[in-house]
This record gives C-alpha cells, sequence and structure tokens, in this order.
C-alpha cells in the first residue's frame, strides 16, 4: 500500500517518515495552512530524502509562474493541486512532473468531475470542507472511493485516517494509496513518530492479511 505522509515541516519529520517507510511526502506551499512551509525551508529538507520517495508539493490555485519557478527549482518531483484548478492547467505540466488532483468528496455528487480529469497521474479524495482545502481530520464515506476508481486513475484516500483507523479503511475501501496529516501529529506541522511508524505498518500490512 502507497503512503503518503503530509504536513511535513522539519527535518527530524521527514527522516522519521523515511525510515519508518513512507512512499511519499507532501509539503504544504499553501501560506494559509497551518502546515505552511516555504520553499525554501521545503528544498532543505528533501536534501536529506532518498530519491525513491516521492517529494510532493501542495498547493492551493497556484499560478502558472508558481508552478514554472516550482519545477526550475527541482526540488519537488509531484504536484498536488489542492484548489478549482482545471483539467487545462493540469495538463500543462504533464511530462514535468507527477500530477495529482485533489478533489473534496460530501457525497457521490462530488465525484462527478473526475471524469473530465483524464489527465492527471492520480486523484486525491479528501472530506469536504467548506472552509478548508484539507487536513480537517475529518473522515467520509469510504464506499465512494471504489466508485472513483471507475474512472481509471489511481485513487489515494485522505481525511481523518489515523493508525486505529487505516487498516480498515484499506480494506473496505481498496484505494491504490493513503495520505495522513492531522492523524499522526502532536500538533499542527509538528509529527508524533510513533504513530507515523504505526500508520505505515498498519496501512502496509492490510494487504497481507
Amino acid at each position: 500500500m502507497f503512503t503518503k505522509i503530509c504536513g511535513i515541516t522539519n527535518e527530524a519529520d521527514a527522516l522519521a517518515a523515511v525510515e519508518a517507510g513512507a512512499d511519499a511526502l507532501g509539503f504544504v506551499l499553501w501560506p494559509q495552512s497551518k502546515r505552511f512551509v516555504a520553499m525554501e525551508a521545503a528544498a532543505r529538507i528533501t536534501e536529506l530524502v532518498p530519491r525513491h520517495v516521492q517529494r510532493v508539493a501542495v498547493l492551493v490555485n497556484p499560478s502558472r509562474e508558481d508552478v514554472e519557478r516550482l519545477l526550475a527549482a527541482d526540488t519537488f518531483d509531484t504536484l498536488q493541486l489542492h484548489g478549482e484548478e482545471t483539467p487545462e492547467f493540469c495538463a500543462q505540466w504533464r511530462g514535468r512532473a507527477k500530477i495529482w488532483k485533489a478533489f473534496r468528496v460530501a457525497d457521490a455528487a462530488s465525484l462527478a468531475p473526475l471524469a473530465r480529469y483524464s489527465v492527471v497521474d492520480a486523484v486525491l479524495l479528501d472530506s469536504y470542507s467548506p472552509t478548508s482545502h484539507g487536513g480537517t481530520g475529518k473522515t467520509f464515506d469510504w464506499s465512494l472511493v471504489r466508485e472513483a476508481k471507475k474512472s481509471g486513475r489511481p485513487v489515494i484516500l485522505s481525511g481523518g485516517l489515523t493508525p486505529a483507523n487505516v487498516r480498515e479503511a484499506v480494506a473496505h475501501a481498496r484505494p491504490d494509496g493513503v495520505d495522513v496529516s492531522s492523524g499522526v501529529e502532536l500538533s499542527p506541522g509538528k509529527k508524533d513518530h510513533e504513530r507515523i511508524r504505526e500508520f505505515i505498518r498498519n496501512a502496509k500490512s492490510e494487504i497481507t492479511t
């Protein structure tokens, strides 16, 4: 099971996640987030991350110029677009980075736009909030993940996952990957290393049982 630890803000948390077996680390470059990290700081952290671990830039409605500067720095290999980015916007960066498009899910109707995003490498499903673009700590109906997989894109499950419920989530929803931020934190932007280890262990153990 592909696992991503998101909201990384410091070297210690990044290294703990890598040591625990994380497949990807997420860095939130959106200033309004409680887990915001400046690109310069993120670049210093990613220098310590092995190349086999995906380095994901989490962005919300970036400008074309923002993305160009980001890719020119060669700090990240994956863009996770968490706003209202169009398929045409996403398609601009194909071949230069992996593109994930995040969708906030309230009900089955929330999945309707997925059909338009065949240009992306994966979709990430997060819990809907009228005031937040992620990190809510709330779950949604996991059966919708199976429906989303009919779009033909790999589906990463996010929203309210914890070490306690990730095994159940994987068994029930059968996502291609899982993503956690608040569920392994001591406080916003500061991770609990034991919870990271437990989360990854539980996420990956389900597929062997």
